[in-house]
């Protein structure tokens, strides 16, 4: 159904807004920590035209559900579902003081919905980047602008939503670069573009979607990162990225395994960073290993889809291989020789249908750019 059918005329524009891949630095973000993220060619696109009424009529062609209402009636847990990640970033912009109108939005395309590759936030993206060409915000033309859209779609998801994510994934849709990573040190909210571009050295990354559904608002996302800030406080720290290996140590059970995996994988960051600056991105491979078992082990947020996906790229070749994203199902990621990415998307295939699981969805990941007008 065109926007025109649904509302009766056509829309101002087209915005779009990709989702994400995590390089590494997963569940680090809600502690101050070093992300390495970066935008997929995937995109959700949405088509908006402005209203002067305060009204928001909200629809998706992927959903059955749509939403209608006031900027009034818009707050924490309000409205449910996908339109909440809509109307809680004009919440949040009209929130920090800035004069947002009503909109009537179209979701047209989708990145893939709960696997793992941040389609909530390119949702986000994409509506805040809309909002701000329509009511002259003057926000979209610079990254400090920026920013400051990322900080109203994080506050979106962290208070209309009620999902505890940290501001990563907003970050990498709004503001990454073609063949490059965005570094995000969510300490300061800081970024830096690091050369990032596979193909230059014969390799490519492989999206391996599980099709194992996940959602960050089920509680589990919530409880990891209560143990995170809990662990923090019993050290007497802001945040974990002030705890050491030996501060780690002096926790016990799960406090320890939670905080060791944050303490390490922002060690691995810096690692993977340091390696891509001196042009050694072949070298990474480990790193996304031990990511991945930390994840698994330390923190427990894989799953065996998940864990099966990486064991069986790495057997078939791959450099290099964890999950990505929030974990619980979504997709992992694998590092790959060109002439090996076939073999090892056919193994992984192989692996999943002697374990009686569904087939993977399996797709080539291009560094890409952050959110844009289309028309």
């Amino acid at each position: 159904m065109r926007f025109a059918e649904l509302f009766g005329r056509e829309p101002d524009g087209r915005w779009a807004a990709p989702g994400r891949v995590n390089l590494i630095g997963e569940h680090v973000d809600y502690a101050q920590g070093l992300c390495l993220p970066f935008a997929l060619a995937q995109r959700t696109v949405v088509e908006v035209a402005a209203r002067t009424d305060g009204r928001l009529r909200l629809r998706s062609l992927s959903e059955t559900d749509g939403w209608e209402g006031t900027l009034d009636e818009v707050g924490p847990g309000s409205p449910a579902g996908w339109a909440g990640y809509v109307a809680g970033v004009l919440w949040a912009l009209r929130e920090a003081g800035h004069e947002v109108g009503g909109i009537d939005l179209l979701v047209t395309d989708t990145v893939p919905l709960g696997a793992g590759l941040s389609s909530s936030a390119a949702l986000e993206s994409a509506a805040a980047l809309a909002v701000d060409d329509l009511f002259g915000l003057g926000l979209g033309g610079s990254p400090t602008g920026r920013g400051t859209l990322v900080a109203a779609s994080q506050r979106a998801e962290n208070e209309v939503v009620g999902a505890a994510t940290g501001g990563m994934d907003q970050a990498a849709s709004m503001l990454s670069t073609a063949g490059h990573a965005l570094l995000l040190d969510t300490r300061d909210n800081s970024t830096r573009q690091v050369p990032f571009a596979p193909r230059d050295v014969g390799l490519g990354l492989l999206v391996i979607d599980t099709r194992v559904r996940h959602s960050h608002a089920d509680g589990q996302y919530g409880a990891r990162r209560a143990s995170v800030e809990k662990a923090a406080a019993t050290l007497g720290l802001p945040s974990l990225r002030d705890a050491s290996l030996a501060d780690v140590e002096s926790l016990e059970g799960e406090a320890q395994r939670r905080a060791r995996h944050v303490v390490t994988e922002i060690a691995r960051v810096r690692e993977t960073v340091e390696l891509l600056d001196a042009g050694r991105l072949a070298d990474i491979g480990p790193l996304l290993d031990a990511s991945h078992a930390s994840l698994a082990g330390d923190y427990e947020v894989s799953c065996a889809e998940l864990d099966l996906a990486c064991a069986a790229a790495r057997e078939a070749g791959a450099a290099g291989a964890r999950m990505t994203g929030g974990g619980f199902g979504g997709s992992a990621i694998a590092l790959v020789p060109l002439d090996r990415a076939d073999a090892v998307a056919d193994a992984v295939r192989a692996a999943f249908a002697d374990a009686g699981y569904r087939e993977p969805e399996i797709r080539p990941a291009e560094p890409s750019e952050g959110a844009t007008r289309l028309s």
